[in-house]
């Protein structure tokens, strides 16, 4: 009964929240609704540009412009010489490879360690306080009225 309360209650829960940011969003396009509207401002005038300049044209002044001449390619040449053939020297022959065995061990070896060296004292460590040192409280000043 009680695990069916709490998810009652988580249910009741999910579902608050869910409308709460319906609510949200409802009432934030109201507020985009009723907005005041900007007003529009007056556009600036501006200055004009000066009159963009006019090119001389080719005329008496001005030299004629330079002429390329572009070289003419060279001839491929379409007959290709043969290459000299090599004659190559013959691989040596091998005369035996080595064995490889078709059986495993079936001892392993054991190998021995060294001792370790013994120890003789371990290093001192300071210890840690298990006790909080005492701090002397002074005696309260003298009162000026006597009780």
């Amino acid at each position: 009964m009680a695990s069916y309360y709490k998810s009652f209650i988580m249910a009741f829960f999910f579902i608050a929240i869910s409308f709460s940011g319906m609510d949200i969003s409802i009432a934030a396009r109201h507020l985009l609704q009723t907005a005041p509207v900007t007003p529009t401002l007056p556009k600036p005038t501006l200055p004009t540009l000066p009159p963009f300049p006019t090119l001389p044209t080719q005329g008496a002044n001005l030299p004629p412009l330079p002429t390329m001449t572009i070289p003419s390619l060279p001839t491929i040449p379409t007959n290709i010489p043969t290459l000299p053939k090599s004659t190559l020297p013959p691989l040596p022959a091998v005369t035996s490879l080595p064995t490889i065995p078709t059986t495993m061990p079936t001892t392993i070896p054991k190998f021995a360690l060294p001792p370790l060296p013994a120890v003789t004292s371990l290093p001192n460590f300071p210890t840690i306080p298990t006790t909080m040192p005492s701090i002397p409280f002074f005696s309260p000043p003298p009162s000026t009225t006597s009780p």
